[in-house]
């Protein structure tokens, strides 16, 4: 199934070309001359058509083989044993590009090449394809009054707990995450609130009445279980899901990923309230060294008197609250915010909260073996932003991540 430079050398991907995008695979290369370097090279091209490449150099052992589940990298993209690293470190030739993966239907092809490492001549390669949807699985496009968005249907019998998964700012939508949930045996509903098919390009303002009508058609489904739904968002989106459970009935378990306790960016009304965004403190925008803009510390601290109209209410809510925060978070201080949340709840004699922080992590956490985002544009500044975060840490943060929210939706809204 590879192509063989010398009848010999065999590149494995285990158990199978054919795995999940959130799944450990097990790179393997056979019949290499003992002892000698050989370079593994990965590669993928995102919806965008933006090109991701990794790289790590090896030594063969004497029977010729290299394991990278068992085998150190010697240098290149990442050293030391690091069974996902020709995943997670992979990076664009495009700098501030973030991988984008639109629409799951197609999987995510992520090319292996064995290389000569004296002389570059290239060995075997293989092909991992990286699928979002189990068989049988419905991926269905909603246009249901305002509602837009793709909703996600496991297979089997229903009635399946349902989750509405809400993404981050800059518009659109983005599947992976709400595709790989419903394979958990949830009904997903992936929510675009802005920038995608009718909706407007540049809102002024948010409605949460339109995500409280979401909601509705999310919870009356009839492949859904009651009596609550689920939330599980990040950045800009976390705001939204702290709102809808500090306003709307419904909500059973939220899941807020480096998000901020107050509302941003755009107005927020609901019926006649309308809740300001958090007014930025320019001067405390700063540069890296490298002349990428540093928003971490742009937003007034949440405890703040200029921050009081803007702070959602989350004493409010009846849901439980898993809040991740990521420590080197450059995007804001998600830190601060989740720890001021958690004090909320806390006064209030609310304990139906957990709180996980990531050291080295940065801004985007998101599935499993996800290409690390150091840096890109930012919607709401209109500039290439430094995300912050070390890959490695940042990697392991994804897989405990995603560990931690199967098991906070499987006990609080069953499965």
């Amino acid at each position: 199934r590879s192509e063989m430079a010398g009848a010999q050398v065999r590149l494995k991907i285990l158990p199978s070309i054919h795995s999940f995008f959130n799944k450990l695979v097990q790179v393997r290369v056979e019949g290499l001359a003992p002892q000698k370097p050989v370079e593994l090279r990965s590669r993928v091209v995102d919806d965008r058509g933006v090109v991701f490449r990794a790289s790590a150099l090896y030594r063969a052992d004497e029977k010729g083989t290299v394991d990278v589940g068992s085998a150190p990298a010697l240098s290149g993209s990442y050293t030391g044993v690091e069974p996902m690293g020709l995943f997670w470190s992979l990076a664009p030739e495009i700098l501030h590009s973030k991988f984008t993966k639109k629409n799951v239907l197609s999987p995510t092809l992520v090319e292996i090449e064995a290389v000569n490492g004296e002389n570059g001549e290239v060995l075997a390669s293989e092909t991992n394809e990286r699928r979002y949807m189990m068989e049988g699985m419905k991926r269905i496009p909603v246009q249901e009054g305002r509602i837009r968005g793709v909703l996600f249907i496991p297979p089997g019998k229903g009635p399946f707990p349902g989750i509405m998964d809400l993404y981050t700012f800059g518009g659109g939508l983005s599947e992976p995450r709400a595709s790989l949930l419903a394979n958990k045996g949830y009904v997903v509903l992936a929510l675009a609130y802005y920038g995608y098919q009718d909706l407007p390009k540049k809102p002024k303002m948010l409605d949460l009445e339109y995500f409280e009508e979401a909601a509705t058609y999310l919870s009356v489904h009839p492949e859904v279980r009651g009596p609550g739904i689920g939330l599980i968002s990040i950045s800009h989106s976390g705001g939204l899901a702290l709102a809808m459970s500090s306003f709307l009935s419904g909500i059973t378990a939220t899941v807020c990923v480096n998000g901020c306790i107050g509302n941003t960016v755009l107005p927020l009304r609901y019926k006649d309230m309308v809740i300001p965004p958090l007014p930025p403190v320019a001067e405390n925008i700063t540069l890296t060294d490298s002349g990428l803009v540093d928003i971490r510390d742009a937003l007034p601290d949440p405890s703040s008197e200029q921050s009081k109209a803007s702070i959602f209410p989350i004493e409010r809510a009846s849901c439980r609250f898993l809040f991740a925060a990521s420590e080197d978070d450059h995007n804001w201080n998600s830190v601060t915010s989740a720890k001021y949340a958690a004090a909320v709840l806390k006064d209030h004699g609310k304990e139906a909260f957990e709180l996980v922080t990531y050291p080295k992590a940065g801004h985007f956490l998101e599935v499993p073996h996800m290409p690390f985002c150091a840096s890109g544009f930012h919607a709401a500044v209109g500039t290439n932003v430094v995300f912050g975060g070390e890959p490695k840490a940042h990697c392991e943060a994804q897989i405990h991540l995603w560990e931690k929210v199967q098991e906070f939706f499987g006990a609080h809204l069953g499965n």
